[in-house]
């Protein structure tokens, strides 16, 4: 460990104060956050501080409550946990039906799902190219079973009154989570302070924002269900008495909490969203609802990283006055808050940002399947690859305004 100019102490391995690994909301998704794990992994990049909303606290969870060389088995353990069929539609279409879809010749392979031209053919274009046809069965199999592991249906419908509170009202009961989390996730060692855990959810009474960090209170499963509760699919958590939903409700990201402590730390973070910000105007219904949910729980990542360098801009300018100013002045007890808030400190954020396939639809987030999981798995793998095969992207920002950020799909 060596000392910085603003006497932080500054981990000489990663020339960063802080690694910090961001993990965005977005259900079925989050198996490409944990593709971009495994090739960091690889790459010897380790975070020290996790924080993540919904799915994302789940990933952030399994990754700080895992020894550092079991953290990618036991990812692989509960994806492949919980993205099996359940019920009746418990039916191989992960492995057996992909096979079958992709060796279909001609039109129905080239339809718009495929890889060639748009078909012509009525079938084909209603979604039966081979991922298409997975993702519907999926879908269908996840809203009316559930997911093992994960959640599984009231038995009656939430509208009737059931006397069960808070905890009751939500078509899903997802206290088979519980179990699932506590197979996979080592409390004890996450509350050991080894990697800093953070989980953001919504109080449900007051609608204010919640952080559940292990810097400050003992985190256990239900903090985690906290952080993904989404109404009305699933119900609010209690916690200490009070009630939370998923953090997606009102930001799904928590960037800004990594990024906003004082003092500010020179800070890598790593930022895996699941959502597009950008995408193309759609022209079709199940298009427009893709799209809707694309810009509804995207991260506002630009706006952040703006607010971010106009601080940070403050911030030097602030220095550059004190430092005009004679040291007596400079030093003077009256001053501290200012010489504090004129610390500036480095910034490097990656972007990592799943980029949809053309044949996923607005059903993405919860189409649990093993092949769509896989697949988001290895294009998260592939994208952190890619990004850290770029010279100089995990390097320290020089000059400017100390801020720097990275993002291989948009240049």
């Amino acid at each position: 460990m060596a000392g910085n100019a603003n006497g932080r102490t500054k981990r000489s391995k990663s020339g960063y104060d802080t690694v910090a690994l961001v993990l965005q909301g977005g259900g079925a998704l989050g198996s490409y956050q944990a593709g971009v794990y495994q090739g960091m992994h690889e790459a010897g990049v380790r975070p020290d501080w996790v924080a993540g909303i919904s799915i994302g606290a789940i990933n952030a969870a399994i990754i700080a409550g895992s020894p550092l060389d079991e953290r990618v088995e036991r990812l692989h353990g509960f994806w492949e946990s919980i993205c099996r069929p359940y019920g009746y539609g418990a039916l191989p279409w992960g492995d057996m039906f992909a096979a079958m879809w992709r060796d279909l010749p001609g039109a129905f392979a080239a339809g718009p799902f495929g890889s060639g031209s748009p078909s012509a053919t009525p079938f084909a274009s209603y979604a039966y190219g081979s991922p298409g046809a997975n993702g519907v069965l999926a879908a269908t199999n996840a809203l009316l079973y559930g997911q093992p592991g994960f959640y599984q249906p009231r038995p009656f419908p939430p509208f009737w009154p059931q006397g069960q509170g808070p905890a009751g009202a939500s078509y899903y009961d997802t206290a088979p989570l519980e179990k699932t989390l506590n197979t996979y996730v080592d409390f004890d060692l996450l509350n050991r302070g080894d990697v800093r855990a953070s989980f953001g959810a919504v109080n449900v009474r007051t609608g204010n924002f919640a952080y559940f960090d292990s810097t400050k209170i003992r985190l256990t499963a239900r903090h985690v269900m906290a952080s993904g509760a989404l109404p009305p699919g699933f119900p609010a958590v209690e916690i200490d008495g009070e009630y939370y939903w998923d953090g997606g409700v009102v930001s799904n990201t928590p960037l800004y909490y990594v990024l906003s402590p004082h003092p500010t730390w020179d800070t890598l973070a790593l930022q895996v969203d699941l959502w597009p910000a950008r995408g193309p105007l759609p022209d079709t219904m199940e298009k427009v609802m893709e799209r809707q949910k694309d810009i509804q729980y995207s991260s506002r990542t630009r706006l952040v990283t703006d607010l971010l360098q106009r601080n940070l801009a403050l911030r030097q300018d602030l220095r550059h006055l004190l430092a005009l100013l004679p040291e007596k002045q400079r030093n003077a007890p009256e001053l501290a808050r200012i010489r504090e808030s004129a610390d500036t400190p480095v910034i490097n954020v990656i972007n990592l940002i799943y980029q949809s396939k053309n044949y996923e639809r607005h059903s993405k987030d919860y189409e649990f399947g093993t092949e769509a999981m896989r697949e988001h798995w290895q294009s998260g793998l592939a994208d952190i690859r890619a990004t850290l095969a770029r010279p100089d992207v995990l390097a320290r920002p020089q000059g400017g305004s100390g801020f720097v950020s990275h993002d291989i799909h948009r240049g």
